[in-house]
């Protein structure tokens, strides 16, 4: 699949703001942690996206209600559904200098994740969390994400790069009240 910006400024993938938060102090004390010990920014990207993938559950999977969408709050209260997690992971690699886009992948419902650059090409990445049947990996060689879409039961991977979150998917998160009702609005296709 082309992967396609939505915008061909590649400032705008590295840009903060109220969703991906990255100059919030408690994203820069994490994306500072994360950096000790590294040698170069793919092997942060890596340490960043194992930490959203591995010490932030996925609330669906944990039973936690809450609702989380900006990436300070993902942090802090540690959780968030696929969506919250790669808004996440996009401020902690934007924060380190690393362009990162949000994409989603049409399920029943619209799935979240990103995509970073090197070597002068997108490379996406599903921080969503590991259980039994999903395993994803940070990959530069070849995708590893938690799922791939059955073109012939009308799923598919949405091939636009969004500088920040869409619209439809952001507004369903600022509305729930909880989990059960985020469910009940998340969009189906974008």
């Amino acid at each position: 699949m082309q992967l396609i910006q939505e915008t061909p400024d590649l400032s705008a993938y590295l840009a903060a703001d109220e969703v991906i938060d990255h100059h919030h102090p408690l994203v820069r004390e994490t994306a500072a942690r994360l950096a000790q010990g590294v040698a170069d920014s793919y092997e942060y990207a890596r340490a960043a996206f194992e930490f959203m993938r591995d010490t932030i559950p996925h609330a669906q999977d944990s039973g936690d209600l809450r609702v989380t969408w900006r990436a300070s709050d993902v942090l802090e209260q540690r959780t968030g559904i696929c969506y919250a997690k790669a808004h996440a992971l996009a401020a902690l690699l934007r924060a380190e200098d690393i362009p990162t886009a949000l994409c989603y992948q049409e399920f029943d419902v619209v799935h979240g994740l990103v995509a970073v650059r090197f070597h002068g090409a997108w490379h996406r990445q599903d921080p969503r969390g590991n259980k039994p049947g999903v395993d994803a990996r940070f990959s530069l060689d070849g995708e590893r994400l938690a799922f791939v879409p059955d073109p012939e039961a009308g799923e598919r991977d949405h091939p636009v790069l969004y500088a920040a979150p869409h619209p439809a998917v952001l507004s369903a998160l600022r509305a729930a009240t909880d989990r059960p009702h985020l469910w009940r609005t998340l969009p189906t296709a974008l």
